[in-house]
């Protein structure tokens, strides 16, 4: 059963991982997009997600919570008997990237500060408000 909490405990930290390299990599796919005229990046439902994803962030940040997916990975390193950051070498490397020691507060403005910027792109970059297509005319087949 230990290995079962493992494994899940591995899965948290690779989705996690996603998410911040959606937030992030999905900003600078906003900002090249914007230069180079991609269409995608600027379609609507695509920038409310990536907004909403980096809002959470923020808002746990500011409020002091600590993000949902890091507590869960500790829970079940616990229950599958590991240290609290110990995994298999990919769950270990993702860890460590994403986490680093520094004060409380330099993560709260650095996240505020990447926030500001998905805003800013809101601005530079508006996305574009999904159009209803009218109906094919099947007659006309």
């Amino acid at each position: 059963m230990e290995l079962f909490y493992q494994i899940l405990a591995d899965v948290v930290v690779v989705a996690h991982f996603a998410y911040v390299m959606f937030v992030i990599l999905g900003l600078v796919a906003v900002l090249i997009g914007w230069l180079r005229g991609w269409v995608w990046t600027r379609r609507f439902w695509f920038r409310i997600i990536h907004l909403a994803m980096i809002l959470i962030v923020v808002v746990e940040a500011w409020f002091g919570v600590t993000c949902p997916l890091t507590t869960w990975e500790q829970s079940l390193r616990k229950l599958a008997g590991q240290a609290t950051y110990d995994g298999a070498f990919i769950a270990r490397f993702v860890h460590d990237l994403l986490f680093f020691d520094a004060e409380p507060w330099v993560f709260t403005m650095c996240y505020s500060a990447f926030g500001i910027a998905v805003l800013a792109s809101f601005i530079l970059a508006p996305p574009r408000w999904p159009t209803r297509r009218p109906p094919e005319d099947s007659a006309a087949a």
